[in-house]
């Protein structure tokens, strides 16, 4: 059997969500009640189209609408444009980085990118290259040279 790129990419979302909501209850990872929820809801997105100016969960969406969107599912409102998310956000440390945190990206001093941690590498975020909501490492040596901060609204 053959299965479309699009529906191996939300196959991929789902298990991650069923994995992710199986720690909740437990602890693990640092990964509880609002940590479990925002991660949840940032992963169902993977593979909605990047729109910019976007926050229509499923149709269409941009890094900051992703991020919004999660924390309210959780029900923490946070600001919806990724410079005011990370002036408002309580600072985190790269090594602190936990599940649910939000890991901000852009050039000379701007904060132009915002990405939600999964775990301790990967985080999700609206790709406007890609033109859609997809998984990517902190590690790549791109992502590590246009870092300029991580920050998180959960406790």
């Amino acid at each position: 059997m053959k299965i479309s790129g699009g529906i191996c990419v939300r196959l991929v979302a789902v298990a991650a969500t069923l994995l992710l909501g199986g720690c909740a209850g437990s602890g693990q990872g640092g990964l509880t009640g609002r940590r479990a929820d925002v991660v949840s809801a940032a992963l169902s997105q993977v593979g909605t189209p990047y729109r910019y100016g976007g926050n229509a969960p499923g149709r269409g969406l941009d890094c900051s609408g992703l991020t919004h969107y999660a924390y309210a599912v959780a029900g923490v409102p946070i600001p919806r444009s990724s410079q005011d998310q990370k002036a408002s956000s309580w600072p985190v440390t790269a090594m602190g980085l936990r599940p649910g945190d939000l890991v901000f990206f852009g050039d000379g001093g701007n904060v132009s990118h915002v990405g939600l941690m999964v775990d301790s590498h990967r985080y999700v975020h609206a790709s406007m290259s890609a033109q859609k909501v997809v998984l990517a490492s902190v590690g790549s040596q791109y992502w590590r040279s246009h870092f300029m901060g991580a920050g998180t609204y959960l406790k």
